[in-house]
């Protein structure tokens, strides 16, 4: 179908001309059966699945550009991962900023209401982002008349899933008018989604670029249409070497392995070979790569450098491990093909653009907590084989499984190949997934009584899959336990009101548990080190936790043995058990970075990576905030400054006395202590300072020296 024809399927007029202006000429069959569905009549939500690269995205456009044109409301699409945020916020504004469309992205600050947002015409957030935006009761959100849900299967991720199923439960229970178009891989139940969302299905199994998927054993690549490819042991590595046949044929190889060791691992061996098969002019852009991932921090670490190495070849490893900046530069350089070969673990299976010729599964188990290795779910290995085949760039794209025996080619075969991915199934049916789920209810008012709490849970996709009986005992657990922490009331007529408590611990987007472990830590009387503050955050179901490695144990037993008499553990738990060593490591690792530690010693020391301690800190962050707040509605309120202060220095790693210094803009904790140690501890000494000595402080320079001297002038 030529876009020509779409305002004869009911498209505003200038539709057809801003898709135009984007360099669109025809749609993609999924597309052409959207509209002849009837995308663009008033009313009515849609499913879409399709395979990864079929065009859902553009059938979200389509749908947001006639809302928009028609000044139908605003329109939200919804994003599981920041990254994507960020990517579907770059690529809308290139595309339909000249049409006027104003585009923005949201995903952080849980504990506001996105005034600032009410002027957007379309706002692309994180599922936990619009959760909170509903609790605050943004006034906006009444005026939206699309939402667009990618990657509608993560409702049955036990992590992302509950979050997302309430979320559009909620607004189709608060605005039944609102149009919901959910994008969806190919999954056996997506009728039983669109049967929930009340909306039309629309199913394709079309892609742009054909992929044919297969194993490799014993040297040769077996594909489902038949055709063998053997490959030659150039490296002794059969993933390297499927990979590798690829570049030298033109394409990218995009490898998932299990861990994050392995993917550099990966990553390292291939460089002689990567290296041989670049031009000239590759090396030189790499170059540059090597030289901007070094200066994306301001303390490189082992890591860092390693990254900054692989890069320099054309090779790259992929993790969540590595700081979001490095993970962007690394990215954006495999879309413009300079990284020919890039190492993953799951964090690029999931919705980002990054397209290569061949995708290559080595590792297809893992390690699961309590269960052991497990083989990965048919739907993610299907989401990885997705990334295959490069719009553009490819005739076709292959997903290779690699098996170490005969039995697993045959197994892989049937299970991966020729197999269907599982059902999606609801994750809501638990009390840790719906706590924080039913408090939010009750505090914004959308339902006042047991009668409106289970109408609102009937309509969710639990309850649409045959699991409303089991919700009714949970809640009234969990009203128990809400009622029994001080977080709701309950009159003598059944009718629930949030106290103050719960109605801020609402707000702030935590877990109510969490409220009553920083609520109960507060009141106990501590030591002066920050340490029993971090071990309260650490007991928090909100906190990452650092696993514990044996090598880690006599370490943390000697930090219990120095602060046990002011952490916050009860009498069971007497024992160290393998949930309390992690929380002390996740404390200590806090702890370290607050010290001054360099970031190079505390990652080695506690066996994480740069990003691990990015989240660790953002989370502390987050938290610390929390706490302060609520001292503000409990008490004791003097602890909320000292809470202030953990937090000022948890977000730049500095010791107290540093503290004027990283106030600056551009002034980090390495300047600060340069600045401090070189005489400069306060902004007087600035200010007295001329900007010839203070250029000469290593890593400030005349610029900043500068810069700092206008700002401390300035104040």
């Amino acid at each position: 179908m030529d876009i020509d024809e779409l305002p004869s399927f009911g498209a505003p007029p200038r539709l057809a001309e801003i898709l135009s202006a984007t360099g669109l000429k025809t749609l993609y069959p999924t597309q052409e059966a959207a509209v002849r569905e009837g995308l663009f009549e008033n009313g009515g939500s849609f499913v879409v699945s399709a395979p990864t690269a079929s065009g859902k995205t553009l059938v979200a456009e389509m749908a947001a550009l006639s809302v928009f044109l028609r000044k139908a409301g605003k329109i939200i699409y919804l994003v599981p991962l920041r990254a994507l945020a960020r990517e579907k916020y770059e690529e809308f504004t290139h595309k339909y900023k000249a049409a006027g469309m104003k585009v923005v992205q949201s995903t952080g600050d849980f504990d506001s209401e996105g005034p600032w947002l009410a002027g957007a015409d379309i706002i692309i957030c994180t599922n936990e982002k619009l959760d909170s935006l509903i609790r605050h009761r943004a006034p906006w959100l009444g005026h939206a008349g699309l939402i667009v849900t990618d990657e509608v299967h993560l409702l049955g991720d036990g992590h992302r899933g509950p979050t997302l199923e309430v979320v559009l439960t909620r607004l189709r229970y608060l605005n039944p008018r609102i149009r919901v178009l959910a994008l969806s891989a190919t999954i056996p139940n997506s009728i039983e989604i669109a049967e929930w969302l009340g909306a039309k299905l629309v199913e394709s199994d079309w892609r742009p670029v054909p992929l044919r998927e297969g194993v490799f054993f014993n040297g040769a690549a077996i594909f489902n249409d038949g055709a063998v490819d053997w490959v030659p042991s150039d490296s002794g590595l059969d993933a390297l070497d499927l990979a590798l046949e690829t570049i030298k044929q033109g394409g990218q190889a995009l490898v998932f392995v299990g861990t994050r060791k392995s993917a550099e691992a990966l990553a390292k061996k291939s460089l002689p070979y990567v290296r041989a098969l670049l031009e000239q002019k590759e090396t030189e852009e790499l170059l540059l790569l090597q030289q901007k991932i070094l200066e994306a921090t301001s303390e490189p670490t082992r890591l860092c450098k390693k990254l900054a190495e692989c890069a320099a070849a054309g090779a790259a490893f992929h993790h969540a491990g590595i700081i979001y900046a490095q993970r962007k530069l690394i990215e954006d350089a495999f879309r413009a093909n300079r990284i020919k070969l890039l190492a993953s673990t799951t964090t690029l299976a999931m919705g980002l653009n990054l397209p290569s010729r061949r995708v290559i599964i080595r590792d297809w188990w893992r390690y699961e907590p309590g269960m052991g290795m497990q083989s990965i779910p048919v739907i993610e290995a299907r989401q990885m084989s997705g990334r295959a085949g490069r719009p553009g760039y490819d005739k076709f794209g292959e997903a290779v499984m690699i098996a170490k025996n005969k039995r697993d080619e045959q197994r892989l075969f049937e299970k991966y190949i020729k197999g269907e991915p599982e059902r999606i199934e609801s994750r809501l049916g638990s009390a840790p997934a719906l706590r924080t789920h039913i408090l939010a209810s009750i505090a914004g008012m959308f339902t006042t009584d047991m009668g409106e709490l289970m109408e609102f849970l009937g309509r969710t996709f639990f309850a649409h899959q045959g699991g409303a009986g089991f919700l009714s005992p949970i809640a009234k657990d969990i009203i128990g336990f809400l009622s029994e922490e001080g977080m709701i009331k309950t009159d003598g007529r059944g009718e629930f009101k949030a106290t103050r408590f719960g109605h801020r611990v609402s707000e702030l987007y935590i877990d109510p548990l969490s409220a009553v472990i920083i609520r109960e830590a507060l009141a106990t009387p501590k030591e002066k080190s920050p340490f029993p503050v971090f071990h309260m955050l650490a007991r928090t179901p909100d906190m990452m936790h650092v696993p514990v490695r044996k090598k880690d144990r006599d370490e943390m037993m000697e930090v219990f043995s120095v602060h046990a008499s002011s952490l916050l553990l009860p009498d069971e738990d007497i024992y160290l058990t393998e949930d309390i060593l992690s929380e002390l490591k996740t404390a200590s690792v806090l702890m370290q970075w607050i010290l001054e530690t360099p970031e190079e010693n505390i990652v080695n020391h506690f066996g994480i990576g740069p990003g691990d301690l990015r989240t660790l800190v953002e989370l502390a962050d987050w938290l610390l905030y929390s706490s302060g707040e609520i001292c503000k509605v409990l008490g004791p309120k003097e602890a909320a400054r000292g809470l202030g202060v953990a937090r000022i220095r948890v977000n730049y790693g500095v010791k107290e006395e540093l503290l004027p210094l990283v106030g600056l803009r551009g002034i980090g904790r390495v300047r600060a202590r340069a600045l401090f140690d070189a005489g400069f501890p306060g902004l007087e000494d600035i200010g007295r300072a001329g900007a010839g000595q203070l250029a000469q402080v290593p890593g400030i320079g005349e610029a900043i020296a500068q810069d700092i001297k206008k700002q401390v002038q300035g104040a």
